[in-house]
């Protein structure tokens, strides 16, 4: 596995440590393949993530947001003595599946339907980083000839 040093551009940038750690840790993660997953892009700030999480029911599943981090986690309970399988070919095992978010990145709804666990997220820009115009005010002629006669 390929590894990239990012330490020569710690000496002439700051603050984009926590972008080199999300680029090591996103190669890690990209090794585990269970369960399959989509990232789309619904908008220009709506995204959605869906997880096939085939054979589980809503009790079984936890969704959790902390410090930008998305974590999806499937918790199967173990009801294999009651069955005998002569071929096991659906993997209900457990899983734990984690998506780093940009900030102000918030969820804001999940579903669950025919198997696929929806996930909408939404970048929510707060109004002091949103774009403003700012009005440029002017000098009137007339409040200049004004002026002029007070001083």
């Amino acid at each position: 596995m390929r590894t990239i040093d990012f330490s020569p551009l710690y000496r002439s940038v700051v603050g984009f440590d926590r972008l080199a750690s999300l680029l090591e840790t996103a190669s890690v993660d990209a090794a585990a393949g269970y369960p399959p997953y989509n990232i789309e892009r619904t908008d220009e700030n709506a995204y959605r993530v869906e997880i096939a999480v085939a054979g589980f029911r809503p009790e079984e599943l936890n969704i959790e947001v902390k410090e930008n981090l998305l974590t999806v986690q499937g918790r199967k309970a173990a009801n294999d003595d009651q069955r005998q399988f002569l071929h096991r070919g659906l993997a209900e095992r457990n899983f734990e599946r984690r998506f780093q978010l940009a900030d102000y990145v918030v969820v804001t709804e999940a579903k669950l339907a025919d198997g696929l666990l929806s996930i909408s997220l939404k970048r929510e820009l707060p109004e002091a980083l949103k774009p403003r115009t700012i009005e440029i005010s002017t000098s009137t002629p007339a409040n200049l000839i004004e002026g002029e006669k007070a001083a």
